[in-house]
């Protein structure tokens, strides 16, 4: 018995350490680079638009540069123009970035330098990726870009 009170408190020792060590994972959070991506198309658009265009925003921001690099894939339109603009699922929102050459899928750039308010806006789900057309002077084909991880998290719960 006397053995057994002198492991107990060298085994709960143990123990913490080993819980110690396996939560020091810290998590994705604090990884510099966080991957974004929306789908597009004209039901996202607001008003909906009937298109048979689709699209897919896939992006990499990098926390201590403030870079977004972005690439986006269309196909069954010829789009005019095309931005990021500000603003929820269900409403329009001011352009806050243009993408430099929008007449050849896939469209590829960087953003550099954005502000804390835009960062904040990324993070919250309150941007989006709209491509415009002769036809859809307003966009064609648009998606909401969320963190890559909330996109999968989301299609389990559905």
């Amino acid at each position: 018995m006397k053995r057994l009170t002198q492991a107990l408190p060298v085994f709960f020792a143990l123990f913490t350490v080993g819980v110690m060590v396996g939560c020091k994972d810290e998590g994705p959070h604090t990884n510099p680079e966080v991957k974004f991506e929306a789908t597009l198309t004209g039901a996202n658009e607001v008003p909906p638009v009937t298109s048979s265009a689709t699209g897919r925003m896939e992006g990499i921001y990098n926390k201590e540069t403030k870079t977004l690099t972005y690439t986006i894939t269309y196909s069954g339109l010829t789009p005019t123009a095309g931005h990021f603009h500000s603003g929820n699922s269900w409403e329009t929102g001011g352009v806050i970035h243009t993408f430099s050459a929008v007449t050849t899928s896939p469209i590829s750039g960087r953003w550099e330098g954005l502000n804390q308010q835009q960062e904040n806006l990324l993070f919250s789900g309150l941007f989006y990726a709209n491509l415009h057309t002769v036809a859809n002077k307003g966009g064609e084909i648009r998606g909401q870009v969320n963190m890559s991880d909330f996109v999968a998290w989301k299609a389990s719960r559905q």
